[in-house]
């Protein structure tokens, strides 16, 4: 059956959008008029496989530095009065991206026919975030739409530069990994296959060990081109392994467990969802849809959950900080006591802003930390590789110097 993303309205007048799989518009009318919504358009994706192939891979999707380009050059020339048909027209020529520049052609033909930029852009969700979507449509309503603009890019630019220190601090410990395995496979394929022959003729009984160095690198040796084949289906079934939700939660339970880099996530994660619900509070989303959308733009899984509850409990009257104390475990004490001060005061957006800063400058410490960690690690594990291949290797040499005095 095919997928389609919706938008639909309550008797209320909420509006609702999303993905769902039916066998058509009239079975998902059905479906969505079942659940108290009355659907309002609907549109055909493509299938879930492509989509998800599309979005895993690195080329061909839209990069964080084009979406803030995009939003940034946006703000400009709606300030300066241009038609936002126009504005998209104009964006989409300057943008290196051919899904984005498909897109915002799409999105202004939309507008042209009298579509809102909001409902618009919620087309596109590969594209442009739930976030994106709901901010652009309270600046909409409340004729703030340069103010929201300008909003989301200030989002966008900490997101990224996160996101750079994080990449940047990962570097050297990747190279040299990347050098190490390198060098051992050389090692294997090149200089194990000719001290094996050598054993082979002295016939000299070889230790567990050096058997096992010996079978790997001849296997590595006549089977070398079958390596990356190994490799890429090792990583297709770790991906999708991760997919499934028991997978996810033992990745991410692991990394709120493991030492040093449990602290990391912490910060991390603290501080993209104060900076994002700082953001999303500060455009005028209400508290509660600040949340759920939170909760779908979190990484962690049990930052999700621990989202979606704070959603529902905040919705029946409850604060978000009393909410939030039973994740005291993947929730610094000072969140929740800014956050309290922040529903005491009604200054919340910028309290969180301000903490959002400081957890951002605390990742970028902690990446500090981790690489000076890190490096010492490496030399233990390149040392103890070395080791082992050297003791394999030499054993059987002394055994038979042994066996000749």
């Amino acid at each position: 059956m095919p997928n389609y993303f919706y938008l639909a309205k309550s008797l209320k007048g909420e509006e609702k959008s999303g993905e769902m799989e039916a066998k058509d518009e009239r079975e998902l009318a059905r479906i969505l008029r079942g659940t108290g919504y009355i659907l309002i358009r609907a549109e055909p994706l493509r299938k879930e496989l492509k989509k998800k192939f599309e979005i895993s891979l690195p080329f061909g999707g839209v990069s964080l530095t084009e979406k803030i380009m995009f939003t940034r050059n946006l703000r400009v020339m709606m300030s300066a009065g241009i038609p936002l048909p126009r504005t998209l027209e104009t964006l989409a020529g300057l943008t290196k991206s051919k899904k984005l520049k498909k897109a915002l052609l799409n999105i202004k033909e939309k507008i042209q026919k009298g579509e809102r930029f909001s409902e618009s852009l919620a087309f596109h969700p590969t594209i442009f975030s739930e976030l994106f979507t709901n901010v652009i449509k309270v600046g909409e309503e409340s004729g703030t739409l340069e103010e929201v603009l300008k909003i989301l890019t200030r989002q966008m630019e900490r997101e990224h530069e996160l996101r750079s220190k994080l990449i940047g601090a990962l570097i050297y410990p990747a190279v040299i990994i990347l050098a190490m395995l390198g060098v051992g496979f050389l090692m294997l394929v090149k200089v194990v296959p000719k001290l094996a022959e050598t054993f082979r003729e002295l016939n000299i009984e070889l230790p567990l060990t050096t058997q096992l160095v010996i079978n790997l690198g001849t296997f590595l040796a006549k089977f070398w081109y079958l390596l990356p084949l190994i490799i890429v289906i090792f990583l297709i079934l770790l991906r999708m392994a991760l997919r499934t939700k028991p997978g996810k939660r033992l990745l991410d339970a692991l990394f709120l467990k493991i030492p040093i880099i449990s602290s990391l996530v912490i910060k991390i994660n603290s501080a993209a969802m104060v900076r994002t619900l700082s953001s999303l509070i500060s455009a005028g989303v209400p508290i509660v849809r600040s949340l759920e959308i939170i909760s779908g733009s979190m990484g962690n899984i049990y930052y999700q959950e621990s989202m979606k509850e704070a959603a529902d409990k905040v919705k029946k009257g409850a604060k978000l900080s009393e909410t939030l104390e039973r994740y005291s475990h993947i929730y610094p004490t000072l969140v929740n006591q800014m956050l309290g001060v922040g529903e005491e005061t009604g200054q919340t957006a910028e309290i969180l802003e301000k903490l959002a800063d400081f957890y951002e400058e605390e990742v970028t410490n902690a990446t500090k930390a981790l690489t000076s960690i890190i490096e010492p690690v490496i030399m233990l594990i390149i040392g103890a590789a070395v080791g082992f291949f050297a003791i394999s290797m030499i054993q059987p040499m002394y055994s038979m110097l042994g066996a000749i005095k």
